[in-house]
């Protein structure tokens, strides 16, 4: 065998994008939340940025005035998306006044601020005694919540039980799962228990915790489970499967249900349906469960009302509290005097930015060291881009929420039954840019109509022609088939067959396979499922 190296020439083309072109694309695409911590974090991160004074906030005018309004630090980026070029006249500007920030700009990577050999710090003071607008957006970014696990140690770690049972709790709590479950068996747990080492992580940089001298028995881990059952909360933690889930919450509510009036007959016929009869439940055949348990049809379904106030996943509950609400990006509303929708973008709480004159003057400083003007200058080109990215996403993202509105204006109208096919080529088309750039603008989006708060993404997408020529989105056919569902006869529900043909008598030619894979997206359960006795 024999190794040879040699040369070769090879012509081809590729695409590469800029660093800065990727930076404006992420902006883009990031929702109002996301976009506010990230403004926050390089407000904090970045020495040359600060709040620009007054509130800022947008005031509903028309989209044209919304687009003019935007500042000249934020103005759209002009982008070639065919050639992949960028037309940056005002960073152009801005490098002339500043001759040595291009050739600087990635030579050295981002540093952290440090103090200058002239005794001026990099981090402002304000010498008027007013608070630092950075440091107060910075203090009030929400901290992360804790885990759940951590939530059920806490819990664990003022439970009065036996110190016996504390490093077992422990150990156990190591293998709950996000719903609450834990479905590691326990002979696993007490295999992989670990000896002589602390059980609770660290605290403060320092291992803590019970530890375990030997390795557990079963009946030890039983009891150890029971314990965790029985005291925390929500009722329903730790249960080995849906049936215990629901066994331990109806055993907390009892008591509560006993005083609110619930007869105690009740409570024993839930736990035999939950104990014996959960498939059945499950699958709605009451008839079934009727005949095997000799309860009538009233009996069970008042435990089916009692068993409708638990859940099957309590301990969500503990962490569903953390997740941000939705918040819409633009706002549409109905001009009565004039029979028209404005829109304007709802970012009055985004930070207010603008480069700080001060650095840029450090900037022409020849008596700083080349170090420290190199860093400043870099963080200006820095907040130049993130700004000219902010701007050029306020720019896209409004001339994309007026072409929806051009374009449905039959949903704002009469609702979403009357939604159109609108393919983001279309759009793209219009505006001159990319479909993928209108595809990032409506990417996790969320926009407030008169109609109610819906995903931006929601407006675009196919349909068909009914059979009177009219074009119907494949929303307004789902909308469609959920009306006729919700009117149906709860003792015959409609099946699939039944649906399509229900659909095709309104003009909607739609096949039954269609018509489940519509109703599984909507929630909505099958025929045999709906049936009410």
């Amino acid at each position: 065998m024999r190794f040879e190296t040699s040369q070769s020439l090879k012509l081809g083309q590729s695409m590469k994008l800029a660093p800065r072109m990727i930076q404006s694309m992420e902006i883009l695409q990031m929702p109002l939340a996301e976009l506010e911590e990230r403004l926050a974090q390089e407000l904090e991160n970045n020495p040359t940025l600060e709040m620009r004074d007054g509130d800022g906030e947008p005031t509903p005018e028309s989209p044209a005035q919304e687009a003019q309004d935007v500042d000249i630090e934020a103005a759209p980026l002009r982008v070639d998306e065919q050639h992949g070029e960028a037309d940056f006249e005002r960073l152009d500007r801005y490098e002339h006044d500043n001759p040595d920030v291009a050739e600087n700009e990635f030579d050295e990577p981002r540093q952290s601020p440090r103090e200058f050999d002239d005794g001026l710090s990099m981090r402002r003071v304000r010498a008027d005694g007013e608070r630092d607008a950075k440091m107060d957006a910075f203090a009030q970014t929400p901290a992360r919540g804790a885990s759940l696990v951590d939530q059920l140690r806490g819990q664990w770690s003022l439970c009065d039980v036996d110190e016996k049972l504390r490093p077992l709790g422990d150990l156990i709590l190591q293998f709950v799962e996000d719903d609450g479950y834990i479905r590691t068996p326990l002979e696993t747990i007490a295999d992989r228990a670990p000896v002589g080492v602390p059980l609770n992580g660290a605290v403060d940089g320092e291992l803590s915790g019970a530890m375990l001298s030997q390795k557990p028995g079963l009946p030890d881990l039983e009891r150890a489970l029971h314990a965790l059952q029985l005291f925390l909360e929500p009722a329903g933690v730790c249960a080995r499967n849906p049936g215990e889930c629901l066994l331990l919450q109806l055993d907390a509510l009892e008591d509560e249900g006993i005083s609110l009036g619930w007869p105690q007959a009740t409570y024993q016929n839930a736990r035999t349906l939950v104990r014996d009869h959960l498939d059945d439940l499950m699958q709605n055949r009451l008839p079934r469960v009727a005949e095997k348990t000799g309860l009538s049809l009233e009996q069970i379904k008042e435990g089916l009302t009692l068993l409708k106030r638990l859940s099957l996943a309590p301990a969500r509950r503990l962490v569903d509290a953390n997740e941000r609400p939705i918040v819409p990006d633009a706002i549409v509303e109905h001009d009565e005097t004039q029979d028209r929708y404005i829109a304007y973008l709802n970012d009055a709480h985004l930070p207010n930015l603008r480069i700080n004159e001060e650095y840029a003057k450090l900037t022409r400083d020849k008596s700083m060291q080349k170090r420290d003007r190199d860093f400043i200058k870099t963080n200006l080109v820095n907040a130049q881009w993130l700004l000219d990215a902010v701007g050029q996403r306020r720019h896209t993202l409004l001339r994309v929420v007026e072409k929806v509105i051009q374009h449905q204006r039959d949903f704002f109208d009469y609702g979403p039954q009357a939604l159109k096919p609108l393919p983001m080529t279309q759009v793209a088309d219009e505006l001159g840019v990319h479909v993928a750039t209108v595809s990032r603008a409506v990417s996790e989006k969320f926009i407030a109509t008169p109609r109610g708060v819906m995903p931006l993404r929601k407006f675009f997408s196919g349909g068909l022609q009914t059979e009177g020529g009219e074009d119907l989105a494949w929303e307004a056919i789902r909308q469609a088939l959920r009306e006729l569902i919700d009117t149906e006869d709860k003792k015959k529900p409609l099946s699939d067959d039944a649906l399509s043909d229900a659909l095709k008598a309104k003009g909607m030619d739609i096949a039954r396979r269609t018509v489940a894979k519509y109703r599984d997206q909507l929630g909505i359960q099958p025929a045999r499922l709906r049936k009410v006795f």
